[in-house]
């Protein structure tokens, strides 16, 4: 992934955040399509055959729910976070695969949220469950602008908040801002597991857990990597399969106790966290 030149490490204060700067706007960049620049809210509406589902895993806030959809939509849709050909397919692709995940998240958990994007996990994770306290890390400049109006549109700003930067910043604080610590590290597609062990399990308390969402290649990738996950203090890695029964498919994660403190180590294959993933957003 690009890095983005307003990239800029640091927290973002006040309700919810203060917006770090201007959606970074490329001159010569392509003008977007007559799709691109008039998406529609119908595609956020929920299908009827996923409403059972969105109760259950939404309860009394499906309202803001829908809400985040239609932000994601057009919002989303308009400022390059989710494609135009992902808007009709946000509640069962996005919204009730990362909602499940929550029945893995201890009650009262403090959730940090690696390379957050448009807010998945995080944000869905902060509406289905308002006993969490989730902060959505996430540094480039025009994610972080959006992550911060969606959190002050939907009222979220007592739970959620916004740190501009990369998880190694998040870990060891930047901009005079103290390092972050979560009982639960989330993060959606966004780097193999041997590099995302590197960047998430500094910022699990001893004794927390990373919660990565993956697909269908989970079993090989902790195979391949679960040698790396135990040199950086982590327990062997479980794959849990979350929302049987509700969605479908469910949604597949590989989860991670971290066991032990050791110093800071960076395998073979390990590069800086640019929020960079190859994420289906």
């Amino acid at each position: 992934m690009a890095h983005d030149d307003n990239t800029t490490a640091g927290a973002v204060s006040g309700p919810g955040g203060t917006p770090p700067g201007p959606s970074a706007v490329r001159p010569g960049a392509p003008s977007p399509t007559a799709e691109e620049r008039t998406p529609e809210p119908a595609d956020a509406v929920l299908p009827p055959e996923l409403a059972g589902a969105a109760r259950i895993l939404f309860g009394d806030r499906l309202d803001l729910a829908a809400a985040y959809a239609e932000l994601l939509a057009t919002d989303g849709v308009v400022r390059g976070l989710i494609g135009p050909r992902e808007a009709p397919r946000i509640w069962d692709r996005h919204l009730l695969n990362c909602a499940a995940v929550a029945e893995r998240v201890p009650e009262g958990a403090t959730v940090l949220d690696v390379g957050s994007g448009a807010g998945l996990p995080g944000l869905v994770l902060a509406i289905a469950r308002p006993d969490l306290t989730v902060t959505l890390i996430e540094p480039l400049a025009r994610r972080t602008s959006f992550l911060i109006e969606a959190v002050q549109q939907l009222g979220l700003t007592r739970t959620v908040r916004v740190f501009r930067g990369r998880a190694e910043e998040a870990a060891t604080g930047a901009a005079g801002t103290a390092p972050l610590r979560g009982d639960v590290v989330t993060a959606r597609a966004v780097a193999p597991l041997d590099r995302l062990s590197v960047w998430c399990l500094p910022l699990a308390v001893p004794g927390g857990r990373l919660i990565a969402l993956k697909g269908a290649s989970a079993a090989e990738e902790v195979a391949e990597h679960a040698a790396t996950v135990a040199r950086l203090g982590g327990s062997e890695p479980a794959v849990h399969r979350c929302g049987v029964g509700v969605v479908d498919p469910p949604a597949t994660v590989v989860e991670i106790v971290r066991e032990r403190v050791v110093g800071p180590m960076r395998p073979a294959s390990a590069r800086k966290s640019r929020g960079g993933r190859n994420r289906r957003r």
